[in-house]
């Protein structure tokens, strides 16, 4: 899977008359390579991979992360680095640019150091994006993509079970936080003992719980705290940084309450959410225009009196943003194997509400990733409903 991607990479290369790819971001290059580790430039050693269109591809990582990188990396060589040693990572780039002229990275997305040192290499002048060209390969998924997405949908359904079971009157946040990450694990453990065995892909899963409860509930991206939740009270979760299952990324969200809904203007907000999302999935297939997605999604939250909304999704895979997006300006027209995240929601000034699911793009339509219910019957959490699930 791997080396076929190197080797499309080279075939897009040949096409752009571009003489190498320099790849830097965490997620491209585990996209190429099979390759991953989670230290890179947040403790200030790169991680870059260098493709020339006609030559062997060159993978030049720590060399703290050397058996890592043998172990896992399906590229032709591997040179390791060291703290303080020579030139460190610079070391093997000139001799891996000798003679290319057109050399493209991603200008977004490389370390300003590493940058800089490329610039001192080559001339400006011969630089070139190389983002578009990946972006577009990373959109349509793989038969094996796929297969990680469906899986990804499975845990994070757990966790948001697990989330809902555990919230209530007299919980504290970190509660639910600390049962969505148990569930979610187990599960993804479960998935990688059935089909992907040999794997050494961690179960455990990523990141801080999102979840916002009381009046807290306008804070969009609130990490579970150790405020205690009470009836009447809505409650928020989010799962798009933790459905991480095998690096294949999803966003899941849903708006729950506890008991009751103390303040019945939240249930026509609420509802506005729901609706906004069920527009956008209407026009959810092959053929749509992104940006057509989000008008849909925005004219119901608009239409009911409130603000022009922050865009209705995104696409998803081993990064937790991809292409195309669900917003205005973006005329990217769907396509079979995409997979995106659509949100419904509306905020105010005391209260937001929010349901996301995930969904892959297929020849006629769409599947669903992530399920939960959205009924008022079901995310009214009462004492008795928790304990009957």
């Amino acid at each position: 899977m791997f080396s076929e991607r190197l080797n499309l990479l080279r075939e897009r290369l040949l096409q752009h008359d571009i003489d190498a790819a320099i790849i830097t971001d965490d997620d491209s290059v585990y996209y190429y390579t099979g390759y991953y580790d989670y230290l890179h430039m947040e403790f200030g050693r790169p991680t870059l991979l260098i493709v020339p269109r006609d030559d062997k591809s060159l993978l030049i990582t720590p060399e703290i992360d050397y058996n890592m990188a043998v172990q896992m990396a399906q590229v032709d060589r591997i040179e390791p680095w060291n703290d303080g040693m020579g030139k460190e990572w610079r070391e093997h780039i000139p001799a891996a640019l000798a003679n290319r002229a057109k050399v493209a990275f991603e200008i977004e997305l490389m370390p300003p150091q590493v940058r800089n040192y490329i610039d001192s290499l080559i001339n400006t002048d011969e630089i070139y994006d190389i983002t578009p060209v990946i972006s577009q390969m990373r959109m349509i998924k793989s038969d094996e993509e796929l297969q990680l997405a469906r899986h990804a949908g499975e845990v994070a359904t757990v966790m948001m079970q697990a989330g809902s079971d555990a919230i209530g009157a007299g919980v504290a946040e970190f509660e639910v936080a600390l049962a969505t990450s148990a569930a979610g694990t187990r599960k993804a453990s479960e998935l990688l003992n059935q089909y992907y065995a040999g794997s050494s892909m961690s179960p455990n899963t990523h990141f801080l719980q999102i979840m916002a409860s009381g009046k807290d509930i306008t804070l969009t991206h609130h990490r579970a705290s150790t405020r205690v939740m009470q009836s009447g009270e809505p409650v928020f979760l989010c799962f798009c940084g933790m459905t991480n299952f095998h690096r294949f990324k999803l966003g899941f969200d849903r708006t729950f309450w506890i008991d009751e809904i103390e303040d019945e203007s939240q249930a026509a907000v609420y509802q506005v959410a729901v609706d906004s999302q069920a527009a956008a999935l209407k026009l959810l297939k092959p053929g749509a225009i992104a940006e057509d997605i989000h008008a849909a999604y925005a004219d119901v939250i608009q239409s009911a009196g409130y603000d022009y909304p922050f865009r209705c999704g995104r696409g998803t895979g081993f990064s937790f943003l991809e292409k195309p997006q669900l917003v205005f300006g973006d005329k990217t027209v769907l396509k079979p194997g995409m997979v995106l995240a659509v949100d419904g929601s509306v905020c105010t000034d005391s209260f937001r509400a929010q349901v996301g699911d995930s969904f892959i793009i297929t020849d006629d339509g769409y599947e669903a990733l992530t399920s939960h219910p959205k009924t008022f019957d079901e995310i009214v959490l009462t004492r008795a409903h928790v304990n009957q699930q």
